[in-house]
Parts: C-alpha cells; structure tokens; sequence
C-alpha cells in the first residue's frame, strides 16, 4: 500500500517511520499539498497527523473515505486548536480519536477513540501533550490493519466544542512566565480568576 503521510513536527515524523515498516511505501510531507500533487503521487490511503494546514476540500472529495486526521481530543469535544489546554479549561473529557476526514475542522465520523486520564495535579501542559501523543500513535498502530481495510464502522458526531487559533489570545498570558511547563492546576486557576469561563458549544 501506498501511503501520503500529511505530518508536521517531530512526533508525526517518528509514526509515518513506523508506517513505512508495515507498507510498502510512504511518502511524508509537511508542506501544503493541491488535487494535482495527490493524483501525482496516488496513494491509496491518506493520513494526516500534526498538520497544520487544512486538506484542500477536492482531495477531500477525491479521497474520502481512504483518508484520516489523528487528533488529540475526545471529539466532538474540542475541535480545531490547541485542544488539549481546552480540555483543562472547560472542563471537558480529555482523550485522543481518529476519525475521517470531511470538508469541516475535525467534524469528520469517528473511527476509533480512547479516554485518556491526565492528573491535572501533576502534570503540565507538555507533559499532558506528550502523554495524548503517546496514546494516538498506540492507537493508531493497533487500529491501522482495520483502518486501511475499512473494516471498522465509522460513528458520526454529535455536539461538542470547537475552538479557532485566534483563541490562543485568552490565555497566552497565563502561560507566559513559564511556557507549556505550566503546570495545569495553575493554569487553570490562573484562567478562572483573570476571565472566567467562556464555553462554547456547536
């Protein structure tokens, strides 16, 4: 099989290398792709892990359903950006889900998904990152047989949260003095007593 890996940093590298071990060929990139690149390349399958650039809506429809976004959240519940830290913010279940690709940010059906705990006593914003990357790619090598095959009933979406990247604003202060080593208990505390909560729902 092959493969068009869509990644975009490290941790989404060090998964398309474990891919290329179980297909016959895998092809990485980080930059924007167009119809025409895809059709040149012809894969049989798409995965997109990290990207950050939204998959043109005609390989969408080229590709669908052969083509899937690993994200770290528990969706329907935090779509889009930084979806982690909106976790701790609202509130809301923390977790990691593969799920298809559609013409939406993160809306597509679902394929697989785990809950995942994070002890916001302990853990950081990084070290929360890093656990939810830890637990996609597990799941996502002990899925990709009946993924690729299409052996596995996609379940669609139904509510949940969505946040945009201008939203980074309301709380790039809290996290200033100490980076994503901030812890999440003080972030949290931080973000309550400087604006409160400010839920969104769709």
């Amino acid at each position: 099989m092959r493969v068009l890996f869509l990644g975009g940093n490290e941790l989404s590298q060090n998964l398309a290398q474990w891919l290329e071990k179980v297909e016959n060929e895998v092809l990485f990139t980080k930059e924007p792709i167009s119809l025409g690149f895809v059709q040149e390349v012809n894969p049989d399958f798409i995965v997109s892990y990290n990207y950050k650039y939204l998959v043109p809506k005609d390989v969408v429809k080229a590709y669908f359903p052969k083509i899937i976004n690993l994200h770290i959240s528990l969706l329907p519940y935090n779509k889009g950006y930084y979806p982690n830290v909106w976790s701790f913010l609202e509130d809301t279940p923390k977790g990691v889900t593969i799920h298809l690709i559609d013409e939406g940010i993160d809306t597509g059906d679902i394929l697989v998904q785990k809950e995942v705990f994070i002890d916001e006593d302990k853990e950081t914003l990084k070290s929360s990152y890093l656990k939810l990357h830890q637990e996609i790619q597990t799941l996502f090598k002990e899925h990709w047989p009946e993924i690729k095959t299409g052996q596995i009933r996609p379940t669609k979406q139904r509510g949940g949260t969505k946040h945009f990247r201008s939203e980074f604003s309301l709380f790039e202060s809290f996290i200033r003095e100490q980076g994503w080593d901030t812890p999440i208990r003080d972030l949290k505390e931080r973000y309550r007593n400087g604006r409160g909560m400010s839920k969104k729902l769709y």
